[in-house]
């Protein structure tokens, strides 16, 4: 019989909870019998950093088996009061959580090891898996820019990975938690606060928001919940939903892809939008997007029964890189939850890219919303 009480002593919630007995806990969860047999001497808190999760960096101090990583990643809820109001009901890390434990093994792109995760209404969450840096990896940068050719890695490898989600998104019911009711509740919330949101993020970035979309950007705020349901009106796959450099890694010159608290079931191309308005300074991306949605184009026509042209998926990404722009504005007018010039940098981008795109008038035009743009 499984003694729950003892199951969930792994869970913990602050920082100092940390101790040698829990490290010795989730060594001896392990499935592999030599791991369990692993001596755990110590550990050291490396880094402590506080957005919409808390992220403690652990070295772990062991000898036994080489198998057990030396530096570990943990999250835990937010310290921010900021972040932990804007994710507790949507249950982001619950949410990872049950990706890591569910989805993780099935999805074709590099990710860390896990070594436990568990949620439990009422006691909280707790993810540990490997630090990237324990196999050579170098983490990607919350609001750096990226190059073409990283661009063009990163978004190869989002078309082999919803390539191989298109047919079971559709039908494959253990995929549809993804989908239910915390989904919703989630674009309930944002729909009830993207008005104030907005108008707060904008007044914050200054500047950083280019005068001409303040009104546009406002209506869409207002119009929100009829735009969501253009966008997700797509042939649906998984998503990673959160793709912008600090949620990436590099290994061997392939990225890799951490961070998946926002992952759900929806259009692949919002991914791409999503990364390369973040991802990319505007020349940059001016000069390389095209070719890289027609090899985007190209994988998933290969790979799946993609229906789209080419045009319509161009059009697609255009209406798409509202979300962007959205959550990073968003994000400013919550605090907390990114380092500051981070954040405006990727305002900056993506601010940018809707201004390129035409985006809320490519919007109005689905939407018929007069004045959006």
């Amino acid at each position: 019989m499984i003694n729950f009480r003892d199951f969930n002593s792994h869970i913990v919630n602050k920082p100092q909870l940390l101790t040698v007995d829990w490290v010795n806990k989730i060594v001896n969860n392990q499935s592999d019998n030599v791991l369990k047999k692993t001596e755990i001497s110590g550990f050291d808190i490396v880094s402590v950093d506080v957005g919409t999760t808390t992220r403690v960096r652990l070295e772990v101090t062991h000898k036994g088996s080489e198998n057990l990583p030396n530096l570990w990643f943990v999250k835990l809820p937010s310290l921010s009061w900021q972040a932990r109001a804007i994710t507790a009901l949507p249950r982001l890390l619950p949410t990872e959580v049950r990706f890591y434990n569910e989805l993780a093994d099935k999805v074709p792109l590099k990710k860390p090891k896990k070594l436990f995760a568990q949620s439990r209404f009422g006691l909280g969450s707790t993810l540990v898996i490997e630090d990237v840096t324990e196999f050579g990896a170098v983490p990607g940068i919350t609001g750096e820019a990226l190059t073409s050719e990283q661009a063009r890695a990163v978004v190869g490898q989002l078309a082999t990975f919803h390539s191989a989600f298109m047919e079971k998104a559709k039908h494959d019911e253990s995929l549809r938690w993804l989908s239910g009711p915390i989904r919703r509740l989630e674009d309930f919330l944002g729909t009830a606060l993207a008005v104030p949101l907005m108008k707060r993020g904008i007044k914050l970035a200054k500047e950083t928001v280019p005068v001409q979309l303040h009104p546009s950007a406002i209506h869409y705020a207002k119009n929100r919940k009829n735009v969501m349901k253009i966008l997700s009106d797509a042939p649906p796959t998984l998503l990673h939903h959160d793709c912008h450099p600090g949620n990436l890694f590099w290994h061997d010159g392939s990225p890799g892809f951490l961070d998946w608290q926002m992952v759900r079931i929806g259009e692949g191309v919002s991914d791409v939008s999503y990364f390369m308005a973040t991802a990319l300074e505007p020349e940059v991306r001016r000069s390389c997007e095209m070719d890289l949605l027609e090899e985007y184009h190209r994988i998933l026509c290969k790979n799946s029964h993609f229906k789209y042209d080419f045009d319509t998926l161009v059009e697609r990404y255009r209406a798409h890189l509202v979300y962007p722009f959205e959550a990073m504005v968003l994000t400013l007018a919550v605090g907390g939850l990114m380092e500051l010039q981070s954040n405006l940098a990727m305002i900056r981008r993506s601010a940018e890219a809707v201004l390129d795109h035409d985006t809320f008038t490519v919007l109005a035009s689905k939407n018929r919303l007069d004045n959006i743009s």
